[in-house]
């Protein structure tokens, strides 16, 4: 009933539009169902199904039948304000002639339940090309059209569906979202490597990756490509359609020396970092609250200024420290220098560095944007681990990439003369870090 009661919702109320379809089942003794005496009403309120030669009328909303005769797959696109966006479109047609749907973000994905030969009810508006709609609601229809199965319509371009051999280089967590009509979905964004460089992956069905760990090597059926474009890089989106299984192919990722990154494009480094800046906090365009910090890295073969923007700018990151970075975007700086930014679509990696070593460490806990830190005020060291903030105490256990493994952690009563020693050394280091 909601998806006629949208051809009338500017007339009636939801409450008189269902009375008012109870009453005509009543009046047909019931021997129509409430789809049909639904769009009685619709028809009696003067909002009736028109065929597709009817849609050059001058109207604001269309409802009508249509055979399905081609469709495209779902395909990205970068929106103005730099988002991502999906779209897809089916041809149908009637004996009066062919029109184009257009279905905008989850709509496209409803493209995979469509086939062939199917005939759909559709409701939508003009979008101000010839024969064109774009869909408001669609659901398949039981009823009979006859129709040319060759389109009449030029074909918008199709989305290519391709295999890949690949590394998945990062994985992050399922986002949420909400679909127009309320419902809600998930999906999971990645970075793969295979022989050709590095590229983006949007998961519209997360089962497809679930039990796939990260750096290893998979073989991807089914992946729907982008177009390539230097600027935005190679993108893959995979659906229900798509499988991901485990493969013992070797590759072997390409990273490009820091000092030969030139032109536009997306660039993998590996680098160690030579300084990092407090993380500063900022609000998105959506207005909510994000984060970024800048830092350099370098190599043997020169230096550069890497962005990092939302939660990898929340890593814990240390001068020393080796990261690789995976396709990440090459822009120019305010001052005219290279830069490289990771966002969307790029991956932050701090791989192991060497043997857990033993360590007996005592300072004060400190909290802070990266995670939870002792300090003794000359030295500073992450700690895994839930304590309370502003108490001294003494910790053993193992110590990589800065960051401590504890054993064990006992609470150390200090003098007061070297409490405040102690404080006044962990002072005097913040002061010469900010």
């Amino acid at each position: 009933m909601q998806f006629h009661y949208a051809l009338v919702d500017d007339l009636l109320s939801r409450e008189a539009f269902e009375q008012r379809v109870e009453a005509k089942i009543e009046e047909c003794g019931d021997l129509i169902d409430e789809p049909a005496a639904a769009m009685l009403v619709v028809a009696e309120c003067g909002r009736q199904h028109v065929k597709i030669e009817g849609l050059k009328a001058r109207s604001s909303l269309f409802s009508f039948f249509g055979k399905v005769i081609s469709k495209t797959e779902p395909r990205e696109f970068d929106r103005r304000d730099g988002e991502k966006g999906i779209v897809a479109s089916v041809i149908v047609g009637d004996e009066t002639g062919q029109a184009r749907i257009i279905l905008w973000e989850e709509r496209a994905m409803m493209t995979g339940e469509i086939e062939i030969g199917d005939v759909l009810e559709i409701i939508g508006r003009p979008s101000g090309r010839p024969a064109e709609i774009t869909a408001l609601a669609m659901r398949k229809a039981t009823c009979e059209i006859e129709c040319s199965a060759v389109p009449a319509l030029p074909e918008t371009a199709r989305a290519e569906r391709v295999d890949l051999e690949a590394v998945l280089i990062a994985k992050e967590e399922p986002r949420s979202f909400a679909r127009r009509d309320g419902t809600g979905g998930e999906m999971v964004e990645g970075v793969i490597g295979d022989r050709e460089g590095t590229a983006r992956i949007v998961c519209w069905s997360p089962g497809v990756l679930s039990g796939i760990p990260t750096g290893a090597t998979v073989r991807i059926s089914g992946a729907i490509g982008k177009e390539r474009d230097t600027r935005q890089g190679r993108e893959f989106a995979l659906d229900e359609r798509t499988t991901v299984t485990l493969s013992e192919s070797g590759i072997d990722l390409r990273l490009t020396p820091i000092g030969e990154i030139a032109g536009d494009g997306h660039f993998s480094i590996r680098g160690e970092v030579v300084w990092a800046s407090p993380v500063r906090e900022f609000q998105a365009r959506d207005e909510t609250i994000s984060h970024v910090r800048n830092i350099l890295v370098r190599d043997g073969t020169g230096t550069i200024l890497v962005v990092i923007w939302g939660e990898r700018s929340l890593r814990f990151m240390f001068p020393g420290e080796t990261l690789e970075i995976y396709n990440a975007s090459k822009k120019t700086g305010r001052d005219g220098d290279e830069e490289l930014h990771v966002g969307r679509g790029a991956a932050l990696v701090i791989p192991p560095s060497g043997e857990p070593a033993p360590i007996s460490f005592t300072g004060t806990v400190l909290s802070g944007r990266e995670g939870t830190f002792i300090d003794d005020g000359t030295c500073s060291y992450r700690i895994e681990a839930d304590l309370p903030f502003g108490r001294v105490v003494r910790v053993r256990g193992t110590v990589r990439a800065h960051t401590i493994m504890p054993d064990t952690i006992e609470p150390v009563d200090l003098k007061p003369a070297d409490l405040m020693s102690m404080i006044d050394g962990v002072l005097k280091g913040s002061g010469s870090n900010g």
